[in-house]
């Protein structure tokens, strides 16, 4: 708003009202207020206590570990699909049960190429 634009709406005298006039506390009521917060904070701290797991085997900690129901749930539905996938591919991907019985056909290809494993994973130097 400019200068001109402005307009009196009388607030003024209710903000001058309002430092004027400070009410108090009454007596005692900010120690019952800290008393209360301090309450409901220790009730608090007692909720986000961890309970320690009595017995747990094996499998219970991997369980926890791996996040339990929602990341197991997720891993058993990618498995589901990897499966899937696996059984019956999509026409853009090779069938790999073809491949594999093709491999057993052609046993004469050479996949060495006439080095053996040893001079393979030799170091070099």
């Amino acid at each position: 708003m400019t200068d001109k634009q402005r307009q009196d709406v009388g607030l003024d005298g209710f903000f001058a009202a309002a430092r004027r006039d400070r009410d108090t506390m009454p007596v005692g009521l900010a120690e019952r207020m800290r008393a209360d917060a301090a309450m409901v904070q220790a009730g608090f701290a007692r909720a986000a206590a961890p309970v320690p797991a009595q017995g747990d085997g094996l499998l219970g900690q991997l369980w926890r570990a791996l996040g339990g129901w929602p990341a197991l749930s997720g891993m058993a539905a990618a498995c589901a699909a990897g499966v899937w996938i696996g059984v019956a591919p999509p026409t853009f991907l090779p069938d790999p049960l073809g491949l594999v019985t093709q491999a057993q056909e052609q046993a004469d290809v050479n996949v060495l190429d006439g080095y053996t494993l040893s001079t393979l994973i030799q170091e070099d130097g």
